[in-house]
Formats: C-alpha cells, structure tokens, sequence
C-alpha cells in the first residue's frame, strides 16, 4: 500500500501513507485464520482507498498466488461499484510499467480490470447487489461495500452468493460500510455476534451523545486526525448545522457522519433521537401533586410497560416487564438487540414476572406500589385490553380512576399530539433511560389520508411498548393541565 501514489484529491501524486486505523484493519484481515473481515466507520475515512488496494493487490497476486484469480467488489449499485473501479485504476497507475502493461480495462458490459501477468487470467469484476449474477462463481476475494445500506432481499441474496463461492477457494471477505440503521440488519448481525473466522473493527460512538460532541466524532472518524476525508473542524460545523436544521438533517448526519445505528427515515418518527434526548435530565423535577398512569398491556413475545407522570412538575418515569421464559439475554438475540435488556434490567428499568407471560393482576401491583404514596389522577389504558385490565384491577384490589384511550387515528391522533407539544414545551423531564430511548428509536407514526396519525412499530421486532405508556400518561397530563382549576363559591341567602 506504501508503494502506491495517491490517485486524487488534494494529496493527489503523493505516496499513500495508511494511518494508524488502516494499517490495523489491513493487519487483522489478512490474518491467515480470517475469512471475513468487517470494517464500520463513518463516511469519509478512506474506505474507497482501503478497498481499492486489498482488490489491486488481489489481482496482481500480493495477498494470494492462486492461479486464474477472480476478485469480486460488489456494491449496491454499478455506480457505487465504479468507484472502487476507479480507485484500483488510479492505484495501478503507480505501479512499475511492466505490470501496468499486463493490465487491461473494460467498461462494457461489465467494469473490469484484467491482468494478463503471473498466468493470466486474473480479473477484478464489479457487479450490482443482485444475488444472481454471482451464482456460480469462485472468486478468491470478495468486497461488499456499503454492506449496511443494501437492499434486504437482494442484499442477502447476494451476499449469500459470494460467500458460497468464496468457500470454493479459500477466499476471503471484506465487509465495509457505515452502520446500517438498526441492530437486526445483516451488517449488524456481523459485529454484534462475530462467527468464527471473522475480523471486526468498528468505529462506532456510544448511543445518545450530543452530534457535535468532538471525542465521539473523533472515534467515528478517526481519519480526521489523519488528514484523511473530512476535517474534524469540517464535522463540528456540519453538526451544528444538522443539530439547526433538525429532522432528517440531523438523522441522517448521524447516521453517515457519526456512524450510528439510526434510522434514515425521519418524516414518520414518533421523536427524533436529538428530540427525546432534550427531554432527558440528570436532576428530575420532584414527586409533587397528582400522578398519571399509563399503561401498556404485552403478549407472551411483548414487553408490559407502565409510565407515571406528574403533570405539575413534568417528572417522566417508565417502567417495563418481560416473562421470565426465554431469559432476557435469548429475548434480545431474538429480537436483535443483543444484551440491550440485560442491560435495562441492572439500570433498574425492565424486570421479569411470570413464566411465559406477565401476571396482569401481580405485576399491576407492583406498579402501584412504585407510586403507593402519591395520589393517582388516573390510570390509563388501551381500550382494546379494557375487559382483561378491568378484570386484573377487580383482582389486585386496586381502585383508582380509569380511562379508555384508542390506539387508532381518532384517539392517537390527539394523544400523540399532545404528547409531541409536551416534549417541544419542555414539560417532559426523565433521567437517561435505555428503556425510553430504545422504545421511541422504533415508535413510528402512520398517517391516515387526513393525515392524522396513530402509533407504530419502526420494525417487526421492535419494543415500543414504554413509549406507549408514555404518550398515554403524558397526553392525559397535559388534559388535566389544561382544564381550569374549579374554586368553590359560596352564596349568601
């Protein structure tokens, strides 16, 4: 790589220099136990160039000696293809002449680069995300770029194909892409639970920090430091620009730049990430005048959650519930968070009960109990479960005030509402809670063709339960507030 010369940018005619991050993902997936290596870092950060010169080096016979050589960087599509095209073709131009004499390039029907030394027959070929076209092949290296953002279907099919074929010849993988956009993604299936075999090198800040924060972009872009891709005074800026704008802006600098695991759809979000996390506070408002419940009733596969909100003082907290078969650990490898509720369980925010399901009438004691000194202005519910938490009230011996909210357009429309108004106001305040971040990070809103809109889940799997509860109790908080305090008059005959 030493040897190459920069084929672009400011630096262009230069000797290639690999920074320190580089040089350790080259290291590791060359390794020779390694089929597969994975490389997650933010855009920018010379993930072309990486790529480039494993396929160059692939093709003139560096990494591996096998005769008749077939190396395959796939992409999304043949535009995103032609740029690691582009990047080898630029890196052979440093090459000695009689190497670069023995190489042949062909940009139709397919992009390929040919090179006729060493025995010939030794191709690099770039193809689309579509499984079939590599059904059949042997390649002895395989590049997936931006494996993150490929179509599901497709993707997998794909994917599927080349790793078959790789096992032909002993090949090897390289899996580099920002993040995908949530944690049961392919992508992210391979750096959470690594095979054997496997390399990972992520560059991946923890969840939940402000976008502008300059160490946490510094581990998504560690190029900065470098000279390589953009400058970190460049991604300070950017941010606080995406943190002006908001929406999508910020969504999706967060999930390129900063190399999280967000959604790039932000137009039927419940909240943002940057919008809930306004809402959080390291000192919560006190436990002062009347408490509203919300609840949200789950399955055996679903989570049970309860919220308290106290209207006067805007203090948020949420509570959540899973049987206790399968543990939380396997429910969250099912459900494609990994140790994410094992975690919420040691922060004190999800517990268990029961075997394969809740306990209705137990578990609603254990959340009046959590509020047993407070005086409780209603509990509220999901009519849909009215007949089963009426009975499970009757059962526990529990009188308070109760009311029957739809989940549909009518009643959500209003609840969500409210609930939004709320949060923008600044009359919501929780501390930091896993359990609410990753409720509202899959809570989506579908809209009716009077765009009115009621609560959903983001994915199949996805827990919005808490965030549930939550609109219910906040919603009718802000009733209550709402309504005029009665004074009583007293008239004299």
């Amino acid at each position: 790589m030493h040897g190459l010369a920069i084929p672009e940018g400011p630096n262009a005619g230069k000797p290639v220099q690999l920074a320190p991050f580089q040089r350790q993902f080259i290291e590791g997936a060359l390794a020779p136990d390694v089929t597969a290596a994975i490389l997650s870092i933010g855009r920018g950060n010379g993930k072309s160039a990486i790529t480039a010169g494993l396929a160059l080096g692939g093709l003139v016979g560096i990494w591996d000696r096998q005769p008749r050589r077939e190396i395959i960087a796939a992409a999304r599509t043949r535009d995103q293809g032609r740029i690691i095209w582009d990047f080898v073709a630029g890196f052979a131009a440093s090459l000695p002449l009689e190497i670069q004499r023995r190489l042949i390039y062909r940009r139709a029907p397919r992009l390929e680069i040919e090179f006729a030394g060493d025995g010939g027959g030794h191709v690099l070929r770039v193809i689309a995300a579509d499984g079939k076209s590599a059904l059949g092949g042997a390649p002895t290296m395989a590049i997936l770029d931006e494996r993150g953002h490929w179509a599901l279907d497709r993707g997998d099919e794909l994917e599927h194909a080349l790793l078959s074929g790789l096992g032909k010849r002993g090949g090897r993988a390289f899996l580099i892409s920002t993040s995908a956009s949530d944690d049961t993604h392919p992508f992210s299936k391979w750096i959470d639970e690594p095979l054997p075999g496997s390399y990972v090198q992520e560059h991946r800040p923890a969840p939940g920090l402000p976008a502008d924060d300059r160490d946490s972009l510094i581990i998504a872009n560690p190029g900065a430091e470098h000279g390589i891709g953009s400058s970190l005074d460049w991604l300070e800026e950017q941010a606080r620009r995406a943190i002006a704008r908001g929406g999508s802006a910020l969504t999706t600098f967060r999930l390129y730049n900063r190399n999280e695991r967000v959604s790039g759809e932000t137009r039927d979000l419940l909240l943002t990430v940057d919008e809930w996390l306004a809402c959080e506070a390291e000192d919560l408002p006190p436990r002062e005048g009347e408490v509203v419940i919300g609840i949200d009733l789950g399955d055996s596969a679903s989570m049970t959650a309860a919220a308290f909100y106290w209207p006067a003082t805007g203090r948020l907290e949420a509570v959540g519930a899973f049987p206790s078969m399968p543990s939380l650990l396997d429910r969250g490898q099912a459900d494609g968070v990994a140790r994410r509720y094992v975690e919420m369980e040691e922060r004190g925010e999800l517990f268990t009960m029961g075997d394969k399901t809740v306990p209705v009438a137990p578990w609603l004691v254990e959340v009046m109990r959590r509020v047993v000194d407070q005086p409780v202005a209603a509990v509220v519910a999901d009519r849909f479960r009215q007949a089963q938490l009426g009975e499970a009230l009757t059962r526990a011996g529990i009188r308070a005030p109760m009311l029957w909210r739809g989940m549909g357009f009518r009643d959500g429309n209003e609840d969500a509402e409210r609930f939004r108004r709320a949060c923008f106001d600044g009359q919501v305040k929780a501390l930091p809670s896993l359990l609410l971040r990753s409720a509202f990070a899959d809570a989506v809103c579908l809209r009716d063709p009077a765009n009115n809109i009621k609560i959903a889940k983001a994915r199949s799997k996805g827990r919005i339960d808490a965030a549930s509860a939550t609109v219910l109790a906040v919603a009718e908080g802000a009733r209550i507030a709402a309504r005029p305090r009665k004074t009583a008059r007293i008239a004299w005959a």
